[in-house]
């Protein structure tokens, strides 16, 4: 079981896409990965398209400096899983982190609507 605050509080900004007990589940089958600090906590997830490999940056939370610490071995992992790319879903407020300072860079716009 994930007791991990730091994900339950990013869960709020998912819009309901998914429930802890769902990250759970995709953790527990190998669908996502939990990576834990001592304050900070992400969940990763592999995306396959017919022509790419990528890893997806799907939650975030705790201290930025730790989360910023936590990234480079979670990019080497995935290189050594066959990625070629890394992507990152989160408010527009992860622009003004450590991000910019790495190297991501806004690729698109999501936009949503309720029908």
């Amino acid at each position: 079981m994930i007791a991990t605050f730091q994900i339950e509080r990013a869960l709020i900004y998912a819009d309901g896409s998914h429930t802890l007990a769902d990250i759970e589940a995709a953790v527990a089958k190998g669908d996502m990965q939990l990576w834990k600090g001592e304050e900070s906590a992400i969940i990763t997830e592999i995306k396959q398209t017919p022509q790419q490999r990528g890893i997806l940056f799907f939650l975030a939370g705790g201290n930025l400096r730790e989360l910023q610490a936590m990234a480079p071995p979670i990019l080497e992992w995935a290189k050594r899983q066959g990625c070629t790319k890394a992507e990152f879903i989160g408010r527009f407020g992860w622009q003004r982190t450590w991000l910019a300072k790495d190297g991501w860079y806004p690729r698109a716009v999501m936009m949503e609507r309720d029908l």
